[in-house]
């Protein structure tokens, strides 16, 4: 029940207003827009996450875990595009997506909040809307 009342929320009413954000130039700051291949249609899909920056590694801990559509797709095409904040602009790169199951994405959160301390209002918003977390490593290209 409670994933689907996240989900709804999310998918209705928080993500198309952060995507709006990012189309109109403004970006907030606590977030990335992550884009993947559809696993079905092969169609560009845009999701809003929480932006967890880290020199060339970009991480995520997925809230819903596998159920995430998001997630399914990078497992399936895991190269990825990601728009992150760059000075007042954004701007695209490329990588390549990694599931690490075998990851304490509780131990992630924390230690990404040590790294980014901008990082723990979303770190709360995860444990507190999640229902299977999940961590989820997106490495650069150059």
């Amino acid at each position: 029940m409670k994933h689907l009342i996240v989900h709804a929320l999310q998918k209705y009413v928080l993500n198309p207003t952060i995507k709006l954000l990012f189309a109109l130039g403004i970006v907030p700051p606590a977030y990335a827009l992550l884009e993947t291949t559809g696993r079905k249609t092969g169609k560009q899909r845009r999701t809003p996450v929480g932006n967890a920056r880290i020199g060339n590694r970009f991480w995520i801990v997925a809230e819903h875990g596998m159920k995430a559509g998001y997630v399914r797709n990078l497992v399936r095409h895991p190269r990825v595009r990601l728009k992150l904040r760059d000075g007042l602009r954004a701007r695209w790169y490329t990588g390549t997506a990694h599931v690490l199951s075998d990851d304490d994405p509780r131990e992630r959160q924390r230690w990404l909040a040590g790294k980014l301390p901008s990082s723990v209002a979303n770190a709360t918003a995860v444990r507190l809307f999640g229902t299977d977390l999940l961590t989820v490593r997106i490495d650069l290209d150059g």
